[in-house]
């Protein structure tokens, strides 16, 4: 649901303003409804009137055009705008994706953050770059098998590197059907990382 509120105005131009002031959005991207009338005013509801996805979409473009790079953005709903989805193509996508993927993470925390300002439900919004995610996933589900092989034989738990939120949860996920070991997560910030430890047997 897209966020609205409600108050009284004396005037349509006080419900506008009064609108922009509250929602803390443009003009062009609310619309005032009166409710009725009573004895102090105007009873008016403001509500958020944007294609969440399309705004996603222009706000990256916003970025790119701005760093000069020249691109291709995919951009697609699911289930009503419950989940929104980004793809970026362009020339510079190493330069976007930056090391370890940072610069994308940071560019689909921004994009996240402005769908949220416009709606109190949340979004699942997610951004990739050059296949970048999606090439790392199979990566990844590659080195959680066979780390856990390994774990499962040896019964010794192994910690690997630190990685990222979205980096843990394809591992977490990968394994959490595995009979022999389990996932845990340890640290804080850059260096939370996952362990993968043997399951103890269960006694007869």
């Amino acid at each position: 649901m897209q966020k609205k509120v409600e108050f009284i105005a004396k005037t349509q131009e006080e419900a506008q303003a009064e609108a922009v002031k509250r929602l803390h959005l443009s003009s062009d991207k609310i619309f005032v409804n009166v409710l009725g009338e009573l004895p102090e005013g105007l009873n008016c509801e403001a509500l958020v009137d944007v294609n969440l996805t399309l705004e996603g979409k222009k706000y990256l473009e916003g970025i790119l055009n701005a760093l000069n790079i020249g691109y291709q953005i995919e951009a697609r709903s699911v289930n009503g705008e419950e989940q929104i989805h980004y793809i970026i193509d362009s020339y510079e996508n190493s330069l976007l994706i930056g090391v370890k993927g940072k610069t994308l993470e940071a560019l689909q925390v921004l994009v996240r953050n402005l769908i949220s300002t416009y709606t109190k439900d949340h979004i699942i919004t997610t951004l990739d770059i050059g296949g970048y995610k999606s090439n790392r996933a199979r990566q990844l589900e590659i080195l959680a098998t066979k780390t856990a092989k390994e774990v499962a034989k040896t019964k010794v738990a192994v910690k690997l590197q630190p990685m990222s939120s979205f980096e843990r949860r394809i591992i977490h996920e990968k394994l959490t059907e595995w009979r022999d070991v389990y996932t845990e997560s340890e640290g804080e910030g850059e260096n939370r990382a996952i362990v993968i430890k043997p399951k103890a047997k269960e006694e007869k």
